[in-house]
């Protein structure tokens, strides 16, 4: 997980000289035992996860259940979701979304509880996202698009982390800057859904 944080320090002056502390911590973090890094959310194999001993997933919601501009929805995400709890796995939405609606609708639709702002990558949403599952950080697999927020967020408080491609979305001034440091783009093969937020959002 720690070497998809480190290129974005090594990128950013500010934040280079804690390069060597990631990578100090990399070999360990490298034991996860799943992959780091999927396409999309549909793709991971949530029996494989309870076989590692995860109980709990915490989710980014912005190009990763849906895309930041109510465009694309990721494939089949929702029965993914769906058959998650069903199993047993409890769920959690971080989103650092400014439309607090958007993310009221999807914590109602999907029924998992959600904090927006998170403020992510800062610990404390993380924090009490875990509280509320009443898991270890290592029995929770953070579930997100972006590295500077998702991923260093879960390493900050100890979590394992899948990062996945990022849904197609109008690109904000960092993304612009730093491109495939923050985010890993939604391959061109994949199928999209379209996403008609008129027919699920009421007027914010």
């Amino acid at each position: 997980m720690l070497n998809q944080i480190t290129p974005i320090f090594r990128k950013i002056p500010l934040l280079s000289g804690l390069v060597h502390l990631v990578e100090r911590s990399l070999k360990k973090a490298n034991t996860q035992p799943f992959a780091n890094q999927a396409d999309t959310l549909a793709e991971i194999d949530l029996n494989h996860l309870m076989t590692t001993r995860i109980g709990g997933i915490i989710l980014d919601l912005d190009n990763t259940i849906v895309s930041e501009d109510d465009r694309y929805i990721s494939p089949e995400a929702v029965d993914w979701i769906k058959r998650a709890k069903s199993l047993g796995l409890k769920l959690f939405i971080l989103s650092n979304g400014k439309r607090r609606y958007r993310v009221e609708y999807w914590s109602n639709y999907l029924e998992v509880p959600a904090i927006n702002p998170a403020k992510k990558p800062f610990p404390t949403a993380f924090r009490k996202a875990l509280q509320h599952m009443e898991l270890q950080p290592e029995q929770v697999v953070v579930i997100g698009d972006s590295r500077h927020t998702d991923v260093l967020g879960a390493w900050i408080v100890g979590c394992p982390c899948i990062q996945v491609a990022s849904l197609p979305h109008p690109p904000r001034w960092w993304e612009t800057l730093l491109g495939k440091y923050v985010q890993t783009p939604y391959p061109m093969e994949r199928s999209l859904w379209n996403f008609q937020p008129s027919a699920h959002y009421r007027n914010p």
